[in-house]
């Protein structure tokens, strides 16, 4: 059975290729997106996209509290040419009480700096797409994602706790999400193609390959 999500509120700042690549996945899973720049143009851009924009910036914190940047479940800060500005916004979003604060940094350097400064996590660019953090972001049991091309992917998804107990055949994820399961891993126990009479155990790991949006799908079932 499949469970409504209850949709989470994300603040996006900074709407360079980082900042409007989280944005826009987050949206493309149903999320509520606040987009901020300090650039009219690059909030014009995404104002169709997302739920709201704001053209502020990000370092003022009467602006930032005015948006009520406090209530969002997590701020992705995407700030990369100006780290000062980064910093400060950091700051800032810590001072009005953001409960989740990812930053982009630019060496491990700035990543040590953040963190000490209140970013919950700090993402170098070089190993983190804002696609893939998207998907972290709001799928819970997607562990790992290897692109095939622009449409299709093979995942490592943790197994839904509703499948736990069940029969392949009697889950009809194939039928139902279009996804073929490739793969069953727990511990050192490595199943390949798994029969129909397979029956889904706590700690599998599923290794699964489908277009990108049927594995989205299905890696929102609870």
């Amino acid at each position: 059975m499949t469970a409504k999500r209850k949709k989470k509120e994300f603040a996006v700042v900074g709407l360079g290729l980082f900042g409007s690549s989280v944005a826009l996945a987050l949206a493309e899973h149903g999320q509520y997106v606040l987009g901020i720049d300090n650039e009219p143009d690059l909030v014009q851009k995404m104002a169709d996209h997302l739920a709201q924009t704001a053209c502020l910036d990000a370092t003022d914190q009467k602006a930032l509290d005015a948006v009520d940047i406090g209530s969002f479940d997590t701020v992705i800060i995407g700030i990369g040419t100006n780290f000062e500005n980064n910093l400060m916004a950091t700051v800032a979003m810590k001072n009005l009480g953001a409960p989740h604060i990812i930053c982009k940094a630019s060496s491990r350097q700035q990543e040590s700096i953040l963190l000490k400064v209140g970013a919950d996590q700090a993402l170098l660019p070089e190993s983190e797409s804002g696609k893939r953090l998207a998907n972290e972001l709001v799928i819970p049991w997607l562990t790992d994602q290897i692109p095939l091309g622009s449409d299709h992917s093979i995942s490592e998804i943790c197994v839904p706790p509703s499948l736990i107990g069940i029969t392949l055949v009697e889950s009809g994820i194939r039928q139902k999400y279009g996804v073929t399961i490739l793969v069953v891993k727990n511990d050192d126990r490595f199943l390949v193609s798994p029969p129909a009479n397979y029956q889904f155990l706590p700690g599998d790991l599923l290794v699964i390959v489908g277009d990108n949006q049927d594995i989205n799908r299905f890696s929102l079932v609870s």
